[in-house]
């Protein structure tokens, strides 16, 4: 089936890239301006600088000596707790990408990494006050208001998976299990090393929004989007590019707020197929898009909650 999805898929594109070149060149510029301009210069020094942190093993040992807090606030050990705070810095998809790399160098465990899952991976605070606040929203809505939402709704994500889904399932890995850097690796390892992996993630997320953007320009072209429903699909497709046509839409503002919410907790199709592209196969995804599509819901629910009380 996912063979038959995929070729499916590919002839459709080509077909629309052959048919249509005028719409595919405009989609695939304004995807490619977003990789260039936001996503290359912003995502790649994280990128680089978080998997030197992780190859010299000093991620977790940086946060070590508060381990106690992360233990009993967030059920995390110490390098489980790096990939909180750079995943609430970075936005989507580098908790995840942090995350897996976690596991796979043998920091954390398979419980602790599909339990970080569930609540790292969001959006950027850079990403929620400039371009949801201030350009979608236009400052309509208060940033400090539209931040404590985002925040109550991932807190309660991360307790709802932790007392309720993961009870008692969550290990932490001794120190004796946790793998040891060889003595003869050397910095300028980790550099080439680190600096190769970032070059390839940043390269292959691109090529995630340059598919959707033609997508989804395919998608308008046969069919009508200027409505709520049109609206939500782009946006479910991809964020931005949702978020962008929203902003123009000619729809009650209390609609747009709470769709803007909603799209940006949840992140969209193709921020999931990123996420899925960068977390090694040996963890489920399930896990993450529940919890993805809960942190939605919840949203929007203390956006009403607010709307109601402010």
């Amino acid at each position: 089936m996912r063979k038959i999805f995929y070729t499916v898929f590919s002839i459709s594109q080509i077909c629309f890239l052959l048919l249509y070149p005028q719409e595919a060149l405009a989609a695939s510029k304004e995807g490619m301006q977003l990789w260039l301009n936001v996503l290359l210069p912003v995502l790649l020094p994280f990128l680089i600088l978080t998997g030197i942190l992780i190859h010299t093993n000093m991620a977790g040992k940086l946060l070590q000596p508060v381990e106690v807090i992360w233990n009993k606030v967030l059920g995390v050990s110490a390098a489980g707790a790096y990939a909180v705070i750079v995943g609430a810095l970075c936005g989507y998809p580098v908790g995840a990408k942090i995350t897996s790399d976690l596991y796979e160098n043998h920091q954390i465990s398979e419980s602790e990494a599909k339990y970080l899952l569930t609540f790292t991976n969001h959006a950027s605070p850079v990403f929620v006050r400039t371009y949801l606040c201030h350009i979608c929203l236009k400052d309509q809505i208060p940033a400090r208001t539209v931040f404590g939402i985002f925040a109550l709704s991932d807190l309660t994500i991360m307790l709802l998976f932790r007392f309720v889904v993961y009870r008692n399932k969550i290990q932490f890995l001794s120190a004796d299990k946790k793998k040891k850097t060889p003595v003869s690796s050397s910095s300028g390892a980790f550099l080439d090393v680190s600096i190769m992996n970032g070059f390839e993630t940043v390269t292959r997320l691109g090529g995630y929004i340059l598919m959707f953007s033609i997508l989804s320009a395919c998608i308008s072209h046969f069919w009508n989007m200027k409505n709520l429903i049109g609206y939500t699909l782009s946006g479910i497709l991809e964020l931005t590019t949702g978020l962008c046509r929203l902003q123009n839409a000619n729809i009650h503002m209390q609609w747009k707020y709470l769709l803007t919410l909603f799209l940006t907790a949840f992140g969209g199709i193709c921020i999931t197929f990123q996420t899925r592209s960068l977390v090694t196969r040996k963890l489920s995804m399930f896990p993450y898009i529940t919890a993805k599509l809960l942190n939605g819901i919840t949203t929007v629910l203390f956006a009403l909650f607010f709307s109601k009380i402010i």
